[in-house]
């Protein structure tokens, strides 16, 4: 995950289309973070959610992001300077945080089913809250099941099988419905626990820009596995199933359901 994500940093988030941000703010709004409240976002990626966390604690506040990725950290602390904000930065491993508690919230956007033991990363972080302080995740559901079908599809079909997709095959186990998400939660010892949905709703100008998209993102594994040999063709199947996938307005994309799990200490 490190590897991958250091060669994501740069265009992560960075190619003109709302999806992780929006996706790591609603989770935001749903923790609530008030002004001198301690926060963590484990798996911070470039920011989407420390900046809005570090802004809402303020200067009375602590605001700490960790991420396995160097890149992915160099980056967030970029972010967190460019918005005049303030909050500690650096290297670490979301299944073992070795950071210092107690904070009064613990986020984590998009992170949870990249994770070897989801269970046990969520009952590692329990430890770092406070009594009654409240810990947020979002993970994804369904979407579109014209584009799953088809482009997901095709794109999965070159691939290795051990090689996996958060956004479509993080959707078995605990991550396929809110029950199974709720329930995992309160396996790790979390109560009062919570479900809000959302849906995300990535457009694209054409082909090339959805490429650059899926090529930001953990869908570059696919892309890295396709035969040299067969890459063209399998590029142009690709996109001409995308091509196919306009909604009623013509334009190319696809609905991403968002699941928001909320639970306490």
């Amino acid at each position: 995950m490190a590897t991958l994500f250091d060669r994501l940093a740069d265009s992560y988030d960075a190619v003109g289309v709302d999806f992780i941000t929006p996706i790591a703010r609603g989770l935001v709004d749903e923790l609530d973070p008030r002004p001198g409240e301690a926060a963590l976002d484990v798996g911070c990626g470039k920011g989407a959610a420390l900046v809005p966390l570090a802004r809402a604690v303020g200067p009375s506040g602590t605001a700490v992001g960790i991420d396995v990725s160097p890149g992915m950290v160099d980056r967030a602390r970029a972010a967190i300077e460019e918005a005049g904000t303030s909050a500690t930065v650096e290297v670490g491993d979301a299944m073992h945080p070795e950071v210092d508690g107690p904070f009064d919230l613990i986020a984590s956007s998009l992170v949870l089913f990249f994770l070897s033991d989801p269970l046990a990363a969520l009952m590692a972080w329990r430890p770092l809250l406070r009594e009654g302080g409240r810990v947020g995740v979002s993970t994804f559901g369904p979407l579109t099941e014209r584009w799953r079908t088809t482009v997901d599809a095709e794109l999965h079909r070159h691939a290795p099988a051990h090689v996996k997709d958060a956004r479509t095959d993080g959707q078995a186990g605990p991550f396929s419905s809110d029950a199974g998400m709720e329930e995992l939660l309160r396996s790790a010892g979390y109560g009062d626990v919570r479900t809000v949905t959302t849906t995300v709703c990535p457009r694209f100008d054409d082909p090339e820009h959805w490429q650059r998209f899926s090529m930001s993102v953990g869908q570059r594994r696919f892309w890295e596995a396709i035969p040299p040999d067969r890459y063209d063709e399998v590029r142009a199947t690709l996109f001409e199933a995308v091509d196919a996938c306009r909604d009623d307005e013509g334009r190319i994309g696809f609905d991403q359901a968002v699941r928001y799990t909320i639970a306490s200490a």
